[in-house]
């Protein structure tokens, strides 16, 4: 659908982390009356990419790269940022491995810059599940407005913002419109993707009314606008002739490797994933879009799977029925029960509890049954992958359980130890680690998870933008986290200069952080 399709009514003002769709003290004849510097091209109409004969997406992106690289000192202190921290992207190319074909195929069918392919890497790092201090999530840094406004549902169960397939939707849907609203300039498109398309036009009016040059590098925008888009040419820039910099991107197949298949009915992740061959862990790292142990009873009715699991799953889907896929418990109402204290007793929503019982309002009575859908294994074992399924520190465990967990790339114990509810020194001597010991690809670690856990701290991963002034001292001071986490999260030295507007994650603790 093109998003010129979409109205916004004035005064309406939606904001994302990075991003606004600001139209405050402009009408639409101030709009159209604005007069723009095309300084790159319109839609890409020419001939798609030879894709049969390139069998690496980052090639197939890099042929078809036309965004002007300007020399401007912004852009050349980005680009000599990245090829002195190649291990950054070296990183970010592997994170990349499972969405870049999907997104680079949806803006080829588009016709937009194959140049926006690299936006999550500056918005996101690439981590579907990343969230910033300023309530934006998922790859493409949604808020909640600007995701309902562009049709991402948010719910208990759900979060379209940490839905790759979905989220890429919404955000080629808002760049094109933004495309639309900036008289087709695509840097002040990618601009107004950060701060807001009101700032953008604001900027070039007072421009024009001085007679000054309205080109993208003549406005007056916000900081962090002005490195923006200066970043993305870079990355750019940096991308295209990675072998001449010295830069190790991972191969990706020029083919898909992820399939969206429509399950037409709501079904428990762990049966999920068992009925793919997989282990719950891989099928939430594919689906970060749902926050509970089960997808949404109202839809969507869709999990993302490997591109060699789809016809599996497919056929063992086929042949479990309906009213199978989710397990259930009979529950004798008790005395003094409301529905709100069963659903919050049983991990579920009144609705979900009202649905399974042809319930038309909340009224419930003492000796009667309900019907709750629960998940099918204990929740210690699931996967822990959003806000109400990150780990969570414990204060007690009666028992343990032991568990053979195999390293993947990019693994920290750091992330191990979060994930299994242990500390790295637990880690460290069950395993018999060195401080100095490297963690290998497909390493087979013992851990001791525990269980009956007192839950207390509330725990999840974000991702910080680096402010002009940041140090990694203070922004650990900022999160309660120290140096030594910074540096082993993002693969950091000790004397590494962080650069304004580079993106770090954290792990941080809710509950502690710093006012």
């Amino acid at each position: 659908m093109r998003v010129s399709l979409y109205v916004v009514v004035g005064g309406f003002a939606l904001l994302t982390g990075c991003q606004t769709l600001d139209n405050h003290g402009i009408n639409q004849t101030e709009v159209e009356a604005v007069t723009t510097e095309n300084t790159v091209p319109e839609y890409y109409l020419a001939t798609e990419a030879p894709s049969a004969q390139i069998t690496d997406v980052w090639e197939r992106i890099r042929q078809g790269m036309q965004l002007p690289v300007p020399d401007q000192k912004l852009v050349n202190q980005y680009r000599d940022w990245y090829i002195k921290n190649p291990q950054h992207l070296e990183i970010i190319s592997e994170r990349a491995a499972p969405y870049m074909y999907l997104i680079v195929e949806e803006l080829e069918k588009r016709h937009l810059p194959i140049e926006i392919a690299l936006l999550p890497i500056i918005e996101s790092a690439f981590d579907p599940s990343a969230s910033s201090a300023s309530a934006a999530s998922g790859l493409w840094q949604f808020t909640t407005p600007m995701a309902s406004h562009f049709g991402l549902e948010m719910n208990w169960w759900y979060d379209g913002r940490r839905d790759v397939p979905a989220s890429t939707t919404a955000a080629l849907d808002m760049l094109e419109y933004l495309y639309d609203k900036t008289n087709n300039n695509w840097l002040y498109a990618i601009a107004a993707y950060n701060s807001g398309e009101s700032r953008v036009l604001n900027a070039i009016k007072r421009n024009e009314k001085k007679g000054l040059k309205t080109d993208f590098w003549s406005l007056d925008l916000p900081s962090e606008t002005e490195r923006y888009v200066p970043q993305l040419l870079a990355l750019a820039e940096v991308i295209k002739h990675a072998d001449e910099y010295g830069i190790t991107l991972a191969p990706i197949s020029n083919n898909p490797s992820i399939e969206v298949v429509d399950i037409d009915s709501q079904i428990d992740l762990a049966m999920a994933a068992g009925l793919a061959n997989m282990t719950t862990l891989e099928l939430q790292k594919l689906n970060p879009g749902y926050n509970r142990w089960a997808t949404s009873p109202l839809g969507p009715h869709t999990l993302v799977l490997p591109i060699d699991k789809s016809e599996e799953f497919k056929k063992a889907l086929a042949e479990t029925e309906t009213e199978d896929r989710i397990s259930w418990l009979r529950y004798t109402i008790k005395s003094g029960d409301s529905i709100g204290k069963i659903a919050k007793q049983h991990h579920t929503t009144i609705n979900a509890i009202r649905a399974a019982n042809g319930m038309k309002n909340n009224t419930i009575v003492a000796g009667k049954h309900l019907i709750i859908p629960v998940d099918a294994q204990d929740k210690q074992l699931y996967a822990l992958s959003t806000q109400q399924q990150l780990p969570k520190k414990s204060h007690a465990a009666t028992e343990s359980t032991k568990i053979a967990y195999q390293v993947k790339s990019g693994d920290t114990l750091s992330e191990i130890a979060q994930a299994h509810k242990v500390t790295v020194k637990q880690l460290s001597v069950w395993n018999k680690l060195g401080k100095s010991d490297k963690l290998q690809n497909g390493q087979k670690l013992v851990i001791l998870a525990p269980k009956n856990l007192e839950q207390t701290a509330q725990i999840r991963t974000v991702s910080y933008k680096v402010k002009s002034g940041d140090s990694l001292a203070r922004i650990a001071s900022k999160f309660n986290v120290t140096v030594a986490e910074l540096l082993e999260w993002n693969s950091l030295a000790q004397s590494q200069y962080l650069q304004p507007g580079q993106v770090i994650k954290l792990v941080v603790d809710e509950s502690k952080l710093n006012a």
